[in-house]
């Protein structure tokens, strides 16, 4: 990794995770925005005062190889990105470009046994999945987890309301491959789940039940080394019994086998022994941040939705990426269970509301250890790629022309914009309709396709009426 636990960038996240080296991160949790059509800023007088961002795209949110570059190399996306527009508008390709040249530097940053998940609404969600489909492979898709964060209903009016109400948010999980780190994670039971789940009480006050078998099944197969007689009593199948003479001898002198005379014995399992339920996909139980933990942030997720992320899917010591990390849950987050982290964010009111939720976490003892604002780094440097060649290096090679090719391609439906014989791309040309020694720039209007022969024999007539459209279209 040829980044530093503890940093935090205060940059643009794609000039940041280009410089990263390839299958260095364990887990990326992201939570951009959701294509909402909205301002959002952060209330005066909250601690986040002054934190905001953007929600409403146009072109000048994309730069022009981006269209070039996923079009040459992830087909499926750029077709994907062209359906978007068609189905819903021009902003949502802007936003679904945006957010694919994104996925494409986190797919490549994340190690095989890592783990993406990526936070949004319906608004985009289903284009969303189709781009993470078409990247990691549908094989790699391990759940869509709704989270309920509000109990909202329809908003009452003097109309008749027209929907339900939307009060949950879609995280998708997808993974880098079949190999990759899974750990399981579980939630409390509620007071009367308790109750239910463990209706006995023994003479302590603990609550219990004998739903435990303490005989295998038949079906689990012969299991020799476990067949064995005790005060009588011996599983009448070679499948035996579930633990050794020794624990059960133990388990027995506990109080904890309750013997019938005649019937199997049954075991005791405890309420305070038990771990707990293995959780889903539809979480209902974690409340937005409020309380002390709410900062203002017009957007922030709660700590422990981010607990319960990180806890499932890394291990002490790895590194956890969050290049939209706004307020800081995930780094902080990743802290409390000792992860190493990066964050990145396009506001310079990060790097405060980050010291502010720190210093809160460490006040409150949440974290394995105190950290201070200065245990971390600040920067808005990228950095530099050890792995190999910088994103930026490779690009310098192409001439600013060459990026459009595919851009090209599709305006002109691969005819030769000379003969209008149809061609593969790889046997068309990017040619300069004004040429570059006559002040012909590399703006796409000045740009058309040829095929070689056309390129070669390029007539003079052709090129004047080329280059009065072009004067008429207020290109040149």
């Amino acid at each position: 990794m040829n980044v530093k636990n503890r940093t935090l960038f205060i940059a643009d996240n794609l000039d940041i995770m280009q410089g990263i080296d390839s299958q260095t991160v364990d887990l990326i949790y992201l939570d951009p925005p959701f294509k909402s059509g909205k301002q959002w800023k952060a209330p005066i007088g909250s601690p986040a005062e002054g934190a905001e961002f953007k929600d409403i795209w146009t072109n000048e949110d994309v730069k022009d190889g981006w269209y070039s570059e996923i079009a040459e190399q992830y087909p499926h996306i750029h077709q994907i990105i062209q359906a978007a527009e068609s189905t819903y508008d021009h902003s949502m390709m802007i936003y679904l470009m945006a957010m694919s040249i994104r996925l494409i530097e986190m797919h490549r940053i994340l190690k095989y046994t890592g783990s993406i998940y990526l936070h949004c609404d319906p608004t985009a969600s289903h284009y969303l999945k189709l781009v993470l489909d078409s990247l990691f492979g549908k094989k790699n898709f391990r759940n869509e987890i709704v989270w309920q964060r509000a109990s909202g209903r329809a908003k009452g009016s003097q109309f008749e309301s027209r929907s339900l109400g939307r009060d949950t948010d879609n995280i998708f999980h997808y993974s880098k491959s079949e190999t990759f780190t899974h750990n399981k994670v579980t939630q409390s039971l509620t007071e009367a789940e308790i109750l239910e789940k463990f209706p006995h009480t023994d003479s302590n006050g603990r609550r219990y039940n004998t739903q435990t078998p303490l005989f295998c099944q038949p079906s689990m197969g012969a299991r020799p080394n476990l067949c064995y007689e005790y005060k009588g009593v011996q599983n009448p199948h070679p499948s035996g019994w579930r633990v050794s003479k020794e624990k059960l001898i133990k388990m027995d002198e506990a109080g904890d086998i309750i013997w019938r005379e005649g019937k199997r014995p049954l075991r005791k399992s405890y309420a305070g022994q038990y771990a707990g339920k293995l959780i889903g996909s539809l979480w209902i139980d974690v409340p937005i941040a409020a309380g002390k933990e709410r900062t203002g942030y017009p957007t922030q997720k709660p700590l422990a939705l981010l607990n319960r992320i990180i806890k499932a899917s890394s291990n002490e010591g790895d590194f956890v990426l969050d290049p939209f990390c706004g307020c800081a849950t995930a780094c902080v987050a990743a802290e409390k269970f000792q992860r190493q982290w990066i964050g990145i964010d396009i506001s310079p009111d990060a790097e405060v509301i980050t010291k502010i939720r720190l210093d809160e976490a460490s006040e409150q003892g949440a974290l394995f250890s105190p950290i201070q604002i200065s245990d971390v780094t600040v920067t808005s440097e990228p950095p530099i790629r050890t792995d190999t060649e910088s994103h930026a290096t490779q690009q310098k090679k192409l001439p600013n022309y060459a990026i459009h090719k595919n851009y090209l391609y599709g305006e002109q439906e691969g005819f030769c914009n000379g003969c209008r014989d149809h061609f593969k791309i790889r046997n068309l040309t990017v040619d300069h309709i004004v040429p570059q020694s006559k002040g012909g720039t590399d703006h796409p209007k000045n740009l058309q396709l040829l095929c070689h022969t056309c390129n070669a024999t390029k007539g003079k007539g052709t090129q004047e009426k080329l280059i009065e459209r072009l004067k008429t279209q207020g290109v040149i």
